[in-house]
This record gives C-alpha cells, sequence and structure tokens, in this order.
C-alpha cells in the first residue's frame, strides 16, 4: 500500500521518530561520567547527589517512572526532548556542544526508552508532566525546553506546567501546522488506519517514504525505520491520535515565551502565519536537509541551536 505523499508529510509537521538506534549507543557517545555535587531543587526539594550522564528516575503524578540523564552545569537547563518513537539517545549529537556551557538534560518520556509504561493516557498533556517532573529534580532557576517534532508539542505542554523558569522553546522541524485549521476527525482516521492495522509496516514505510531528503544514506534510513518500528503499537498509536486531535491553538495561547525553531525544508514553514499565534516566532531551515537534521547534519544545526539558546537568554527582559 502507498500512503500519498502529503498525507504523510502533514504527519511530519508533529510526529517525531528515532535518530539512531533506540537499542544501542548512537554515534556521538556521550561526555565522561565525573561526580557532581548534591544540589537543592526549586521549593526545597533535594536531588540526590549523581554521577554525570548516570540514569535518574523521578517518579511523575501518575506514578510512572521516568528515566533522564543530566551532563555538565551552568544556567540554564537545557532539556531535550524526543519524538514520536523514539527516546533520549538521539541527542547525542548534541551533548559535548552543550553541556560544556549548561546543565543539559536527556529524558525518556513514558513509554519510550528505558522510562515505563503503566498509563493509559498518551496525550501530549501527559507527556508535558514527564518533563515537568524531570525539571522539577533541576536546581537550575532557568531551563530552554528544545523538541524534537512531537516532542515539541510536548515542550510547549511542559511549559505551561513548569511556568516561569522556562525562559524559551526552541523546536526542532516542528511546530509547522500551528495556525492552520484542526485536522478534521475523518482525515485522522485514515491517517491512523494503516498504522492501527499493520504498526511495523506502515512505520517502516512512512519513514522511508517520508522523512528524508533525496539521495539520504540508505543504511541510516533503514535503521530509523526499524528502531522506529520498534515502538510498541499501542503507545505509538495512541500518542499519534492524541497529538492530531489536540487543539493546538488552546496549548499556544498560553505561550509566553519565545519560540524558536531549526526545521528541515522537506515541507515548508510559514513563519507569517505562526506568528499570529506565536508572536516572536522564527526559524531557520538548513537546506537539504531530512527530519533528523540534529543526528545527519550536527556540524550545522549545533551552531544553529546554540545560537538560538544565546538568543533567548540575552533577550532583552
Amino acid at each position: 500500500m502507498t500512503y500519498g505523499r502529503l498525507t504523510i508529510l502533514a504527519l511530519l509537521t508533529t510526529l517525531g521518530a528515532a535518530a539512531c538506534s533506540k537499542h544501542g549507543t548512537p554515534s556521538g557517545s556521550a561526555p565522561a561520567a565525573t561526580p557532581a555535587a548534591q544540589s537543592a531543587a526549586p521549593g526545597g526539594a533535594s536531588e540526590p547527589a549523581r554521577v554525570e550522564g548516570t540514569p535518574q528516575i523521578v517518579i511523575e503524578p501518575s506514578g510512572v517512572h521516568i528515566e533522564y540523564h543530566v551532563y555538565g552545569h551552568g544556567e540554564p537547563a537545557i532539556i531535550l526532548i524526543h519524538g514520536w518513537a523514539t527516546d533520549a539517545n538521539y541527542w547525542s549529537a548534541q551533548l559535548r556542544p552543550l553541556d560544556s556551557k549548561y546543565t543539559t538534560v536527556t529524558v525518556d518520556l513514558a513509554g519510550h526508552g528505558a522510562s515505563s509504561k503503566n498509563r493509559s493516557d498518551w496525550s501530549m498533556a501527559s507527556y508535558g508532566e514527564d518533563v515537568a517532573a524531570v525539571a522539577g529534580r533541576l536546581d537550575n532557576q532557568q531551563i530552554i525546553l528544545v523538541g524534537h517534532s512531537m516532542g515539541a508539542t510536548v515542550a510547549l505542554e511542559a511549559a505551561r506546567k513548569i511556568g516561569t523558569r522556562v525562559i524559551g522553546i526552541i523546536a526542532v522541524d516542528a511546530l509547522k501546522s500551528v495556525g492552520l485549521p484542526p485536522t478534521p476527525k475523518r482525515e485522522i482516521e485514515t491517517r491512523l488506519a494503516p498504522f492501527k492495522s499493520d504498526f511495523i509496516g506502515a512505520t517502516r514505510q512512512y519513514v522511508t517514504e517520508s522523512l528524508f531528503e533525496k539521495g539520504a544514506d540508505p543504511l541510516f534510513v533503514q535503521k530509523v525505520a526499524y528502531d522506529m518500528s520498534l515502538e510498541p503499537a499501542d503507545v505509538a498509536v495512541a500518542s499519534m491520535e492524541a497529538l492530531l486531535r489536540m487543539d493546538l491553538a488552546a496549548v499556544v495561547a498560553d505561550i509566553h515565551v519565545p519560540v524558536l525553531a531549526i526545521n528541515s525544508d522537506l515541507t515548508p514553514t510559514d513563519d507569517a502565519r505562526i506568528r499570529k499565534s506565536l508572536p516572536g516566532f522564527q526559524s531557520e531551515v538548513i537546506p537539504r536537509t531530512g527530519h533528523f537534521l540534529m543526528m545527519t547534519v550536527p556540524e550545522k544545526f549545533n551552531p544553529v541551536l546554540l545560537r538560538d539558546i544565546n538568543t533567548i537568554v540575552h533577550r532583552p527582559k
């Protein structure tokens, strides 16, 4: 079965994907572990002493254990949020550039990576609680949320829950649908149908046909397609459905911090339309890249990410 390219690409603006292996060590290994001092989180909660990069666990409000990793030191904390059917590993190429200046945090959302899946609510709001729970364990007074694809929508929800500690959001190949009308119910069912009937086959086809630029490394494409298809189908399909049905306009109305984007050119970004909902929004497009630009072209992506962080940190108050 071949799905219409425009229909599949519509998912690109909201769904995340794996950028490397979900079960092995991706390229760009984590920094060497070094001792880190015990610190006090806002509100008086004490964060246990940790060794840099080792797994940490926090229990979010519904009782799900969320695994996260902390690297480096300094303000603000940069929380990296993965997208649909992936985990924290695909931010590996960003760790060293970031942790030399900032506290850098990766998180596995519930049902992904090493986090548990004992929940039935796979909404973006619930994923936002995962990120907020991790933020509650950090002693940083300022936080920037960086989300890839679906992770950017999760970042919006997390910002609403974390509050004034969030000083900005950076979307990665995401939020391109902000300002568009809600997706019709019939179209949502059409998009979901192939994933419900054959999750593995539909996911692999979606990834290989829609998420990469022409001439992409076929071995990398195959690896990502395989990795994504290993996500538990019940989690993945429910997450996709929740994302497609959510009222994005209601969420962005609560966002009062800068939102920037680093996008590929697989699909266009209409900055003018998005700014009507997110004043001050601006994007930078890295040409001839696919959905996983943070992994495929880190030498181009990382300088833009660092520049966007600096813009947020030093914006006029």
